[in-house]
């Protein structure tokens, strides 16, 4: 008698086991690392990112790895991991994401032939796990720490930023920019708050053109007949309605029995907002700012007063200005001695291009400055932008671990190199999944040098026998095309950086390799008005 299956998962649902689902998760995590691989390196390419829906043709150029990861829509369930794996670099030390990407894709692929040759997959990562602490032991032994010395130390950090600036889209003029983010992360003396730099994007001119000034640029104007100019300024920064033209009370209807009672309501709207501007001045202010519109009517009493009223301030940009002139945002007016008022120096207009700006000079947090980038259009100053805060990011993570590591593939083969000699002293199967994982490590070499569109198999195998050979400081030379001296050539990367880069994509590829079932709810009915399916 023959028995038919039992369905326990509802109808519709999913249910992919063993192998099945091993090998998916495989396929869709090297698919993410293949499609971001291209960008790796100092000649890496960029991709075209184009929206559809609400933001339909809006495109970005961009080989940032998160930013790639992010706007690309992905199904399979290992593709997501990898995916937040990177939103996570980037959010942690905002360098690598594309690094971490291809490492954790190179350790799946290495994993899929293990697996194939009927290796337990809990063997796989208990070969990992010693393989991770060797890597990490050997980068922190090659780590070098010049924070006690200020010359060697500044010199590190423009060496982090020229690398991190070089597979970036400003690479042409990397030396100005990696002085703009130094100087502007050493002004921080050492807080860390980079909401202190502030980037402003304006079209036009060169991406040459870009400058770091001191203080605050606001890209808003004062209204009609107020100061455009104000000295020793004090600050009030709102987030109010400031409307008199609607009764906000939703879908309200009022009658009158004559035109004159329409201006009786109009007159009393208009006066609630003249006491609520009277509260406003009451605090000695001569700078109002304000988070939403500033209507026709309080502006002229502003005017009257004269203080300057600026309007529609975006968030960002008055929590920025709040921070910097060490004011509150305030949303009522009734007890001005318990508001804490922003200061500063001056308040003036200036000239960017076509645009008139609003600088704040002078204000109390010292380390507050401004980036403006300059470019030919909106696509090059996003890309910019991106390209600077992984830069600047990196920076401030080296300021606070001073540890650095040399680039170019030199710190993936010195943890290559360390692992194999593990391995060769480990017994049983977890040795090869050491060499498994030295050779996944040995892939990010592979890449930088096959996009420069160099011999990868050539450079790679003279990297790693100069390594073998005790020579650790070699790494690939992408504008000679050969091995070159990483320390000698400049080619520094942050030691923090790179131990992200390891841990985050081991512990990604691990939790993908222990899967061994893959369930998919049934998808929800869609039901019609009266309730039926």
């Amino acid at each position: 008698m023959s028995l038919n299956p039992v369905q326990v998962l509802n109808y519709g649902a999913d249910d992919e086991k063993a192998e099945v689902a091993r090998l998916s998760s495989f396929v869709g995590a090297i698919a993410i690392g293949d499609l971001v691989k291209s960008t790796l390196g100092p000649k890496g390419m960029d991709k075209i990112l184009v929206s559809h829906g609400r933001s339909e043709g809006n495109i970005e150029v961009t080989n940032d790895g998160a930013t790639i990861l992010k706007n690309v829509g992905v199904d399979n369930p290992a593709a997501k991991v990898l995916v937040n794996m990177s939103k996570v670099q980037d959010d942690e030390v905002g360098d690598g994401t594309t690094s971490v990407t291809v490492f954790a894709a190179e350790l799946l692929r290495e994993a899929e032939k293990l697996v194939s040759l009927k290796l337990h997959p809990q063997t796989i990562i208990a070969g990992w796990r010693k393989a991770t602490d060797v890597a990490r032991e050997a980068l922190r032994n090659a780590a070098e720490d010049n924070g006690a010395d200020d010359v060697k130390f500044h010199e590190d950090l423009m060496n982090i930023a020229r690398t991190t600036l070089g597979s970036k889209i400003l690479s042409q003029h990397k030396e100005k920019f990696s002085k703009l983010a130094v100087d502007s992360v050493m002004r921080l003396r050492g807080s860390g708050n980079l909401d202190a730099i502030q980037i402003i994007k304006k079209t036009g001119a060169s991406l040459a053109d870009s400058f770091l000034d001191e203080g605050f640029l606001l890209d808003k104007r004062p209204g009609v007949n107020q100061p455009k100019r104000i000295e020793n300024a004090t600050i009030l920064i709102a987030n109010t309605p400031m409307d008199t033209d609607k009764i906000k009370v939703f879908g309200s209807q009022v009658r009158v029995d004559s035109v004159a009672k329409v201006a009786d309501l109009e007159l009393a709207e208009k006066e609630k907002m003249k006491d609520k501007v009277a509260l406003i001045l009451k605090h000695n202010i001569n700078v109002f700012i304000n988070r939403q519109l500033i209507y026709n009517y309080p502006e002229q009493l502003f005017s009257d007063a004269g203080v300057m009223a600026i309007e529609h301030a975006d968030f960002d940009g008055i929590e920025r200005l709040a921070l910097v002139t060490g004011g509150e945002i305030v949303s009522t007016f009734g007890h001005p001695e318990l508001v804490k008022l922003g200061k500063c120096d001056l308040i003036e207009e200036i000239m960017i291009g076509e645009d008139k700006l609003l600088k704040f000079s002078g204000v109390p947090l010292g380390e507050a400055c401004t980036i403006v980038l300059r470019g030919a259009t909106q696509q090059i100053l996003d890309e910019a932008e991106r390209s600077l805060h992984d830069a600047l990011c990196v920076l401030q993570q080296t300021v606070k671990e001073t540890r650095i590591v040399y680039g170019g593939g030199c710190s993936e083969m010195l943890m290559a190199n360390a692992v194999w000699n593990a391995a060769a002293t480990t017994p049983g199967k977890e040795s090869v999944a050491m060499e498994a994982f030295a050779r996944a490590l040995t892939q990010l070499p592979v890449a930088i040098a096959d996009n420069a569109g160099y011999d990868s198999a050539q450079l790679v195998s003279e990297l790693r026998a100069a390594h073998a050979s005790g020579d650790s400081t070699a790494g690939l030379d992408m504008i000679n095309g050969c091995i070159g001296n990483m320390k000698k050539i400049g080619i520094t990367e942050s030691f923090q950086v790179k131990r992200q880069v390891l841990l985050s994509a081991a512990e990604a590829a691990e939790m993908i390799l222990r899967v061994d079932n893959i369930l998919k709810a049934a998808p929800r009915q869609r039901t019609d008005d009266r309730g039926f399916c």
